[in-house]
């Protein structure tokens, strides 16, 4: 549960984004690191199947940069752009990251970047109002070289506990949840071509010891997320 939107609403949050997103998280029984861990994992695993080399990646709608860590853990040696809005959050990223080979620009900085090899974005759509995802996707697209790939993840609308954990943040309260075929056809829309939809993150904390299943259930909607693979046309 990251996120981009036309308008920097989420400088507010800049502070204590954390705080406010385990208000809804602590649900589950775990927090906002095993979630981004997971979807990294996820995404380095998939790019190493399909033989994709990474070593620029596009954290679109980066926030204050909490997945940059674990992107860097899941592609070794890489470097990392983190794209924002929040010109707040994007000051708070920067004090937090001074170590670590990355940069946190906002979105008009995009076009003189060298290309990306692979785009990572994480809960950000749904804060997108919809006349204006075509434009935020295409951005991503345009960012990508030819090849990359766009690993997108959002909240699954299919799942009940998904709507009841974001009544809980005060940031996703009014978001407008994508549904999967709705985000595949975004993608192709913009020009990507679409690999595939998993759904991740079945099962809470306390049933955490049927975790090696979900792999098995990856087809179905009951994860808390899915997450949609595209590719940019070579």
């Amino acid at each position: 549960m990251s996120r981009t939107v036309p308008e920097p609403e989420f400088d507010e949050y800049a502070g204590d984004y954390h705080a406010a997103l385990q208000k809804g998280l602590k649900l589950t029984g775990e927090d906002a690191s095993y979630y981004a861990a997971g979807r990294c994992r996820w995404t380095a695993e998939r790019a190493k199947q399909d033989g994709l080399h990474v070593k620029r990646v596009l954290d679109f709608g980066c926030g204050t940069g909490t997945a940059t860590q674990f992107l860097m853990k899941a592609f070794p040696g890489c470097h990392v752009t983190g794209t924002d809005p929040s010109e707040a959050s994007l000051v708070v990223a920067r004090g937090d990251h001074q170590q670590l080979d990355c940069d946190f620009v906002l979105p008009e900085a995009l076009a003189q970047l060298k290309k990306m090899d692979l785009a990572y974005c994480n809960g950000v759509f749904h804060h997108i109002p919809p006349a204006q995802r075509e434009g935020a996707a295409r951005s991503v697209y345009e960012a990508l070289k030819p090849g990359g790939w766009f690993a997108l993840w959002e909240n699954n609308p299919w799942n009940p506990m998904v709507w009841y954990v974001m009544s809980r943040v005060p940031f996703d309260k009014d978001a407008i949840m994508l549904w999967p075929g709705e985000t595949e056809d975004l993608l192709r829309q913009v020009g990507f071509q679409v690999s595939c939809t998993r759904f991740c993150f079945v099962f809470p904390s306390f049933l955490s010891v049927l975790r090696p299943m979900e792999s098995l259930l990856s087809l179905l909607p009951l994860g808390g997320q899915y997450v949609v693979l595209a590719q940019k046309p070579e």
